[in-house]
């Protein structure tokens, strides 16, 4: 058992149930015949991402210049970076550039000049269009604006147009309510009808991209769309249990924690594992509680998916407070496990900074 060789908070990989959830994903992607672009900001590892090399994916995203220089480093030759660029790079940016397929965003005009001032090698870009998030992109419905960023486009020969790209947020808002994310993603496909009628004639090969865990879980079909862009989808996570993405058996990651403490007249277990571990995101339970994680059994397999009740209320910087009920908290004893599932899996396999799988071998990350 694999609890025999960790002594602190270890972030637990199961390597079957990630691997089932690459395979379904990238089944879906090719049944509706649109590109697999996955986004690596999830797992952020070579060794994960070298998983995904077996289901046909040699396309990638990444969320930073930094993470496509990590993955470029593992032989990945087309990477598409999902964040509005930032010029101050053009050092990483041109040493990109120069050996591999490189995809960048841009919202706006600026942008573009900079780009085409200070970038020496080729570059694609993609231009993001906001479809309800809110927080980047330009509204679909400002065709003077996008035709201002295209004319700034085209007047550099090394930067290309290779299409508009998308992230639909606003599907982590929604709770258990898959027509509410088939409506969000319904929305999106009716935008890329639009903008490929208005630019497909000058630009007979732009890309719709359309990127987020819940729409791309969820929708069967993805009409209008060229490729496809989760992320979170590789290990989900409580949240998109409770958006109603996935399920919990498909959960591939677990924090395990030991118990440093018991108060039963408090109903309260405390553990090793606060927000360094799992950062601070958190949940609102239907209940109307603060979750920042569901508390399962650990088991010689992996986890139970058995409802435990249990779940951790408060975060400190190393502690945890996990809410039970009394008679869990007895038969609970300082120096046992207990596994989490975590509320967003991207960051705390971000703040962890690597994994162990089931079999005891550890997987690193970027660092």
């Amino acid at each position: 058992m694999i609890l025999q060789n960790i002594s602190e908070p270890t972030f637990l990989l199961d390597k079957q149930k990630c691997l089932s959830n690459i395979s379904m994903m990238a089944e879906k992607a090719r049944k509706n015949n649109v590109g697999f672009r996955p986004h690596f900001k999830t797992h952020q590892s070579h060794e994960v991402g070298r998983w995904f090399r077996s289901f046909g994916v040699d396309k990638i995203t990444v969320s930073s210049v930094k993470m496509a220089e990590y993955f470029a480093n593992d032989g990945w030759k087309d990477i598409t970076v999902a964040f509005p660029v930032n010029i101050h790079e053009k050092v990483r940016i041109n040493r990109l550039a120069e050996k591999l397929i490189l995809n960048l965003l841009v919202v706006s005009s600026e942008a573009v000049d900079q780009l085409g001032k200070e970038i020496q090698y080729p570059v694609n870009l993609f231009i993001e269009i906001d479809t309800g998030y809110h927080r980047t992109g330009i509204v679909p419905e400002d065709f003077p604006l996008l035709d201002a960023i295209l004319n700034r486009i085209n007047a550099y020969p090394h930067l290309s147009f290779s299409g508009f790209l998308t992230h639909d947020g606003h599907s982590y808002k929604i709770r258990n309510d898959k027509n509410a994310i088939h409506n969000i993603c319904q929305h999106t496909l009716t935008i890329s009808k639009t903008l490929k009628q208005k630019y497909s004639t000058e630009y007979p090969d732009l890309i719709f991209s359309l990127g987020d865990t819940p729409t791309c879980s969820v929708a069967e079909t993805f009409n209008g769309v060229d490729e496809i862009r989760p992320g979170n989808f590789v290990f989900y996570d409580f949240t998109q249990v409770a958006i109603g993405s996935c399920t919990l058996e498909q959960l591939a990651v677990a924090l395990a924690c030991p118990v440093v403490a018991t108060y039963p007249e408090r109903n309260e277990i405390v553990v090793h594992g606060g927000a360094v571990h799992f950062s601070k995101d958190n949940l609102v339970l239907p209940g109307g509680a603060t979750s920042f994680g569901k508390v399962v059994r650990l088991t010689n397999g992996g986890w139970s998916t058995e409802d435990t009740g249990m779940y951790i209320k408060s975060l400190s910087q190393e502690h945890g407070i996990i809410q039970a009920d009394k008679n869990q908290v007895k038969n609970i004893k300082v120096g046992d496990w207990l596994g989490v599932l975590p509320v967003h899996s991207c960051l705390t396999a971000d703040v962890m900074k690597g994994y162990r799988l089931l079999n005891g071998e550890a997987i690193s990350m970027m660092r």
